[in-house]
């Protein structure tokens, strides 16, 4: 019987693996932010990040599309917010069975009040690469993001 070498994977280089350990660490470290604040969880800065984008409302399924967040997630996300009274759930003009939702004043004032902490937070996680190495990185996010066609719910 012969033996048959195994191929062997090592995790910690496994791209998929290190993109994900690398997005839940950068995303602990941003929601400890607004925990601390707000009491609102990572699906729920979701929710709020993606209705703060934009000033007219938008309907759940394209916060599931722009974040890549599961429906249940989103859902129960949606009614802590407003619960909260950070967003404020209205029927679509066109399809009176889609749900519409927005931030109302005092989603906005949390958004307003959390944008530059967070962008704050971001910089200084990302003060380890030179602005050559941010830009070159930014741009290789872009592309794989395009190579699996996600929305680019921001442009």
């Amino acid at each position: 019987m012969s033996k048959r070498k195994v191929e062997r994977l090592n995790l910690l280089k496994f791209m998929p693996f290190r993109f994900n350990r690398l997005a839940a660490e950068f995303s602990n470290a941003l929601a400890a932010e607004y925990m601390a604040r707000f009491g609102i969880d990572i699906p729920e800065w979701r929710v709020l990040a993606t209705l703060g984008l934009r000033d007219e409302p938008r309907s759940a399924q394209y916060v599931v599309r722009c974040t890549r967040t599961h429906k249940s997630r989103v859902s129960r996300a949606v009614g802590s917010l407003v619960t909260l009274g950070y967003v404020a759930r209205a029927e679509a003009a066109d399809d009176r069975r889609e749900v519409m939702l927005e931030l109302t004043p005092k989603g906005r004032a949390v958004y307003g009040e959390l944008v530059p902490l967070l962008l704050k937070r971001e910089e200084a996680i990302l003060s380890c690469l030179t602005p050559d190495e941010r830009a070159q990185l930014n741009h290789l996010m872009d592309k794989l993001e395009r190579s699996f066609d996600l929305v680019q719910c921001g442009e």
